[in-house]
């Protein structure tokens, strides 16, 4: 029996989940990014989520063009800032002021590191996955991709990149304060498909016919 696959000891699994060795922060990219995705900040990730929400429903239930919409948040915020300026030297108020997180080229330099970093990675993913060294996982890339095609024809566009970045600003923050408890539900499933597929390979690949193999000396 083999104990060393099928159980473990110790309340952490032997690997964490896609096999990653830093902290999740560190895998975020770190610095102001990793911090807004982890919810280091309540206010700003609470703000940039609420705004999503807002978006979409003014795009999706409201019904608003892009350009139109656009236009008139512009315009609320130039009203914004005009009265409040205004209002600022009248009443000897503090002048409204961008944040400086938003000026900061550090700031934009940590998105595009972060967008450039995981999209070199998953490219050469990509790329070992359909050359097929992994046959299991190609076969699961060729199912989930047909899975989300088929999503993908019942859901607009707009509607998946809501719910796309509403996962990306939920999903890190939930996994880093269930990290544990994940990452061993990840490695069971992942004990169990290797299973599947094994069995899979043995009762049905194995049992294809195949050609005859010449000898190579005649």
């Amino acid at each position: 029996m083999d104990t060393s696959s099928d159980s473990y000891s110790g309340s952490l699994p032997p690997t964490r989940l896609f096999g990653r060795q830093r902290p999740i922060h560190a895998v975020l990219g770190g610095g102001k990014v990793g911090e807004v995705l982890l919810w280091r900040d309540a206010r700003v990730s609470g703000g940039i989520l609420i705004g999503t929400a807002a978006i979409w429903f003014l795009l999706e239930v409201a019904e608003y063009s892009l350009v139109t919409l656009l236009c008139h948040l512009f315009i609320t915020a130039m009203l914004i800032l005009f009265i409040w300026s205004s209002a600022a030297q009248f009443f000897k108020w503090n002048t409204p002021n961008i944040p400086k997180i938003i000026l900061e080229d550090s700031t934009s330099r940590d998105v595009a590191s972060i967008f450039h970093r995981n999209f070199n990675h998953l490219l050469s993913k990509f790329l070992y996955v359909a050359s097929g060294y992994d046959p299991r996982l190609f076969l699961l890339t060729i199912i989930g991709l047909w899975i989300t095609s088929i999503i993908g024809s019942y859901i607009n566009s707009l509607n998946l990149l809501f719910f796309g970045l509403v996962c990306l600003e939920t999903l890190p923050f939930l996994y880093e304060k269930y990290e544990d408890e994940v990452d061993s539900l990840a490695y069971t499933v992942n004990r169990q498909m290797k299973k599947m597929y094994k069995k899979f390979e043995t009762e049905v690949v194995a049992k294809i016919p195949k050609g005859p193999v010449k000898d190579k000396n005649h």
